[in-house]
């Protein structure tokens, strides 16, 4: 198994669509609900289109999660603020195939990195459902610590759900 990471592109719709459509009813109890589009080609583009702009605006790093030259998932840091925050949301997701494996534990790993080393970064955050056991058991070996509960924090799966909030900090 070799993990990468790399910056999406436009060019990556296509794929990603496909890995969407394939993992649909895996990813459904842990993501917010998605149109019809989302699963499209173009409903892709739309979507790495937007990120990319927030790429160029510094306030998003998104990218492909890469495990033997294949795309399995996507990772990004969201919601970038410099300023006296310096802080931004991390969010992934790992094919079916991907799961289990130490997949999503490496390309967070490396996304952290880049947000301290080359982003410079003090804090980065990230929530998971309540029962998400196998996400948090991935923030954990990555050094996040939970500080705290999120109440009927995202719509997903039909219903407002609770999220149990994390960070880590770049001096952990």
């Amino acid at each position: 198994m070799t993990v990468t990471t790399r910056l999406l592109t436009v060019g990556d719709a296509a794929e990603m669509a496909e890995r969407l459509r394939a993992n649909r009813e895996f990813l459904a109890p842990w993501e917010p609900d998605r149109s019809e589009e989302y699963f499209t080609e173009g409903g892709q583009r739309r979507v790495l289109t937007e990120l990319l702009r927030q790429h160029e605006a510094g306030s998003s790093v998104p990218h492909a999660i890469v495990d033997d030259g294949r795309l399995v998932g996507r990772i990004a840091i969201t919601n970038i603020a410099r300023g006296p925050f310096l802080s931004g949301s991390l969010g992934y997701w790992v094919s079916r195939d991907a799961n289990g494996r130490g997949v999503a534990t490496a390309a967070v790993g490396r996304v952290v990195r880049l947000a301290f080393d080359e982003l410079g970064l003090h804090r980065v955050e990230a929530g998971t459902l309540v029962d998400n056991t196998g996400s948090q058991r991935v923030l954990q070996k990555n050094g996040f610590r939970r500080f705290g509960l999120a109440p009927r924090y995202l719509w997903v799966a039909g219903a407002w759900r609770d999220h149990i909030l994390f960070q880590r900090l770049a001096d952990d």
